[in-house]
């Protein structure tokens, strides 16, 4: 990725296969291999759960996009935001603070598909940048990801953290309150963050307009 060599998805899937040829050379010089089928079986059943989760998901919003579409829910919405007397910066305010709350329940990629057939329009009507929009908006998503009470990066990491052992064997587990509690200078820093690329457009918008 440093080198522009490789895609964000290809440098993924290169890691991916790095560190599964790594875990395979592991099994087989501790003679695991047996256990090492059971872990991959187990692995790919819940890639497999999770995909077809995904994928059902986007066939559902699909069919929600084009409902609204026909409803023509995103013109109405783009009027009434016109037709605001509010300033365009406050109307974008209210937005990311809609996203706020809504990350508090929702996970990132909901809350995504269900609001952007909405809401990108009224955006754009208002003349703000698309390329700003996008990244702004995947700012908050990933800002929610460690707020209560979803967090779902909190909930992962406190997972993973239960099967985690000490030399002793004791548990390394981290309480989920105190995960939330960990978090709390990364939201800080998140939101500072958002309040810089919403005041200051151009700091994302310098290198696209720079390429052209």
């Amino acid at each position: 990725m440093t080198t522009g060599s490789a895609t964000p998805t290809e440098a993924g899937a290169l890691g991916a296969m790095a560190m599964f040829s790594l875990y395979l050379m592991r099994a087989w010089r501790e003679n695991a291999i047996g256990l090492m089928k059971k872990r991959l079986h187990e692995a790919l059943m819940e890639s497999a759960k999770l995909t077809v989760m995904i994928f059902t998901l986007i066939w559902g919003v699909f069919l929600f996009v084009r409902f609204l579409g026909f409803a023509g829910l995103p013109a109405a919405f783009v009027d009434w935001v016109v037709t605001l007397e509010m300033a365009p910066i406050l109307i974008m305010i209210c937005i990311l603070l809609a996203y706020a709350i809504l990350g508090m329940f929702m996970d990132a990629i909901g809350m995504l598909v269900l609001t952007l057939p909405v809401v990108y329009p009224a955006v754009i009507a208002l003349g703000y940048d698309p390329i700003w929009f996008g990244i702004i908006v995947i700012k908050m998503a990933d800002t929610c990801l460690i707020t209560s009470p979803i967090g779902l990066n909190c909930f992962v990491v406190a997972g993973v953290s239960r099967e985690l052992r000490d030399a002793d064997g004791r548990s390394l587990a981290i309480p989920l309150q105190d995960m939330f509690r960990g978090t709390g200078p990364f939201f800080v820093a998140d939101v500072l963050t958002v309040a810089v690329l919403l005041a200051r457009p151009g700091v994302v918008l310098w290198l696209p307009r720079t390429m052209g």
